[in-house]
Parts: C-alpha cells; sequence; structure tokens
C-alpha cells in the first residue's frame, strides 16, 4: 500500500514536471529553438499555440499548477490510506476486503487524474488536438503498456477471472491473487509439485495476456473438475472385486454432490452450450500389457483435487489389504531356462 502511494506521489512529479517543461518550451516562442538548423521550425510553430492553449503560459501559473497537483496527490493518498485503514479493520471476509481495497485505489485515483487535467488542462477545446499530435508516438513508444491497460479493462469488465478463481494460462498455473492496472498476481501451483499444489512463488503476468494467450479457469462457472486414478491390478486378481471396491468408495465420497453439480450444471446451461448426463463415479476397465487396468473417474472441487484422492487411495488400499485375490501388478522379468 505505501509502495504503491510512493509510486503515484513520483508518477505525479514527473507528470508535473514534463507539463512545466513543455510549456516553457513552448511558451518562450520557438526562437530559441528554430536557432538550430535541424529543427522543424514548421512543425514546431504550428506545435507552439496548441500547447499554450491547452496549458496556459508563464511561468507563475506553472508553479501554481504544480503545488496544486501535489496538494491534491498528497489528499488523495491520504483519503486512500484512510479508507484502506477502515475497510482492514471493518471487514472480516479477506476476498471481500481484498476487492473494497482495490476498489478504494481505482476510484479515488480515477478522481486523481480528472482533478489533474482540470489543473492542467486550460482550454478544453484544445484537448483533441492535443492528443491527436501526441496519440501516435505514444502508442507506438507504449505499445505493450497500452494492450496491459486495455487487457485490465477487459478483466473487469467481461470478468474472465477474479481473484480467488485457478486459472492455466500460457502454461502457467496458480491462484489469481491480486489484479493491478498493468500485471495479474498468481500464487503458482503445479510445476515440480504434484497434484496442483502451491510451489510459494508469486507470478506476475502482464493483463496482455487475454488478448495473446488462451485461458484456461477452473472455477467460472463450472467449479467442479473431472480427475482420474488409474490402478494396475494383476491379470490372476479377481478385478470384478476391485471395481467394486472402488466405486463403492467413490460413490460414498460423492453423496450429496450430485445435486450441488446438476444445480451448476443448469446455472452454466444459461451462458454455454453446455450439457453432462452422468455425474456420478465410473470405473474404466482396460487391458494393459502387465495385468488389468481399472480407472475411477469423478468429479470434484478443483481446489480440493489432492485431498480427496489422497482419502480415496487410503480407503481403497485398507480393503485390497484385506482381499487375497485382489493384487497390485507391477513390472516383472520373466527367465525361462531351455
Amino acid at each position: 500500500m505505501i509502495k504503491a502511494g510512493i509510486k503515484c506521489f513520483l508518477f505525479a512529479i514527473v507528470f508535473s514536471l514534463i507539463f512545466c517543461l513543455s510549456s516553457a518550451v513552448f511558451a518562450q516562442g520557438v526562437d530559441t529553438v528554430s536557432s538550430n538548423p535541424l529543427a522543424p521550425q514548421g512543425f514546431l510553430e504550428k506545435l507552439s499555440p496548441v500547447f499554450s492553449s491547452v496549458i496556459g503560459e508563464g511561468w507563475e501559473e506553472m508553479q501554481q499548477k504544480f503545488i496544486q497537483t501535489v496538494l491534491v496527490m498528497v489528499l488523495c493518498y491520504f483519503l486512500i490510506f484512510i479508507l484502506v485503514r477502515i475497510s482492514n479493520r471493518r471487514v472480516k471476509n479477506i476476498k471481500a476486503r481484498h476487492i473494497l481495497r482495490k476498489n478504494i485505489i481505482y476510484i479515488v485515483n480515477i478522481f486523481l487524474i480528472l482533478f489533474i487535467i482540470l489543473i492542467w488542462i486550460k482550454n478544453i477545446g484544445s484537448i483533441t488536438i492535443f492528443l491527436g499530435v501526441a496519440s501516435a508516438g505514444i502508442a507506438l513508444a507504449l505499445q505493450e503498456v497500452i494492450l496491459s491497460m486495455a487487457g485490465w479493462f477487459l478483466i473487469l469488465i467481461r470478468r474472465p477471472f477474479e481473484v480467488g478463481d485457478r486459472i492455466e494460462l500460457g502454461g502457467v498455473k496458480g491462484d489469481v491473487i491480486d489484479i493491478r492496472l498493468f500485471q495479474t498476481s498468481l500464487l503458482e501451483i503445479g510445476n515440480w509439485v504434484d497434484a496442483d499444489q502451491s510451489t510459494g512463488r508469486i507470478v506476475n503476468v502482464p493483463n496482455s495476456f487475454v488478448f495473446k494467450r488462451e485461458l484456461y479457469n477452473y472455477n467460472r462457472g463450472f467449479e467442479f473438475i473431472w480427475n482420474e486414478i488409474p490402478l494396475l491390478l494383476t491379470f490372476e486378481s479377481d478385478w470384478m472385486r476391485g471395481k467394486e471396491i472402488i466405486l463403492t468408495h467413490a460413490q460414498k465420497q460423492a453423496e450429496g454432490m450430485e445435486n450441488i453439480v446438476k444445480n451448476a450444471i443448469d446455472r452454466m446451461a444459461h451462458h454455454y452450450m453446455i450439457y453432462y448426463q452422468k455425474f456420478s463415479p465410473i470405473v474404466y476397465v482396460n487391458i494393459k500389457d502387465s495385468g488389468v487396468e481399472l480407472t475411477l473417474r469423478y468429479l470434484t472441487e478443483a481446489k480440493r483435487r489432492r485431498s480427496t484422492e489422497d482419502e480415496l487411495c487410503r480407503l481403497i488400499l485398507e480393503d485390497f489389504e484385506k482381499e487375497s485375490k485382489v493384487n497390485f501388478a507391477y513390472p516383472t522379468y520373466r527367465i525361462i531356462k531351455t
């Protein structure tokens, strides 16, 4: 919070200095600049009245505007500080508190920009001329920055994800912990850690990715995912008994979830052409080189994938241990003497 305020304060100072220097050059006329034979005199002569009409003339006026800008910046930062302190004390829900903090910062900064424009712009009618002169160069020099800002607006309006969602983009998976003007921060999952567990690293991704890369959202609309657990039994095992044990435990874990899943599917059907026929767990049978493969397929919440898999594996192992005719297969070698 303090770092963000310092950055905003420094940005306002730099912004004000740029306007002051620009005004000083153009308000004094183009005589000094035009003495340089390499200077495009006609271009400067056309720009001089534009800058003068937009931001005014005179060093005294520049000093007043600079002081007003600094005061507005200080007041806005103080207002953000007070409102954030109040929200941190009053709002207990972590996600709601974070969203409220971000909205406070966004709204106050929007008003701050409007105040700075009103301070520096003298003739409103000349803004279009000024923007027309500056927009081409700014668009080329700050292409990636502008694209990131456009991505931020798209994220706020269309909401492909929000804070707390688990997403994957460009091979990076993680939980969204912050959405800022230029970048989105993720708490990384996966990578060298199995089963979508957190790595502890924070990944910062430019917001321009929403226009360039595919985005996978684990939570948006339908918060459940299909997970599979493959188990390989020997050919000599009673694979039907093994299938029965696996399916029994999966169905017990899925009790009460079917109605929740159906309601989520119905909500998604209002926005997407999506249709699921089966929600209950199922076990598929396949013949492999070294045994019979039983694959359990079941629905689980995206963030509970590892915990549900751990629980099911423990229960299945306990029951398999009690069955003498159900044995796991593993790679073996048979040496035959001739």
